[in-house]
């Protein structure tokens, strides 16, 4: 497979209360493959330095800059202060596809707890909010699984899309 090296959107990943380091981890090794400026991770994720998180993170742990927040809701209002659009990813009734999406960057995509989803103050606080169809009966794919999806839709879209 040829190697590909793509200017980065920028965009920063906002992790809600995520419960599995094992996860946090792939969404660090996911956000330096994919060129995210940034992932906070918020309440009780795991945050670098973090063994488990280092386990899956390969590496990428020490190359994607991160912060930590007690607060979601705290880091959404710190970002739109910072010009940055926040789009949460959840599926609710107001949520559009992430393809019909009309993205504006910079971008702050937050995703949320593996069995809670996105709190709903910080669902407030957003500017939009998307979601992947989903045909099954359990309605969700795992985290990383689903940040892959949306990074790699967004990549697709915003960087390839007029080639």
């Amino acid at each position: 497979m040829k190697e590909t090296k793509c200017e980065k959107l920028r965009i920063t990943l906002v992790l809600d209360r995520l419960r599995s380091a094992f996860n946090t981890g792939n969404i660090f090794r996911l956000g330096d493959a994919a060129g995210v400026e940034e992932i906070l991770c918020c309440g009780y994720t795991p945050a670098p330095p973090h063994s488990r998180l280092e386990k899956t993170a390969l590496g990428a742990d020490k190359l994607v800059k991160s912060r930590v927040f007690s607060r979601t809701v705290d880091a959404v209002r710190e970002l739109k202060q910072a010009g940055y659009t926040v789009v949460a990813v959840e599926i609710t009734p107001e949520s559009e596809y992430v393809w019909d999406h009309e993205f504006r960057f910079p971008l702050a995509l937050v995703l949320g707890n593996e069995a809670l989803g996105v709190d709903a103050e910080v669902l407030a606080e957003c500017d939009g909010i998307v979601s992947l169809p989903m045909s099954g009966g359990k309605t969700s794919v795992n985290v990383g699984n689903c940040a892959a999806a949306v990074l790699y839709s967004l990549i697709g879209k915003y960087q390839y899309g007029s080639r």
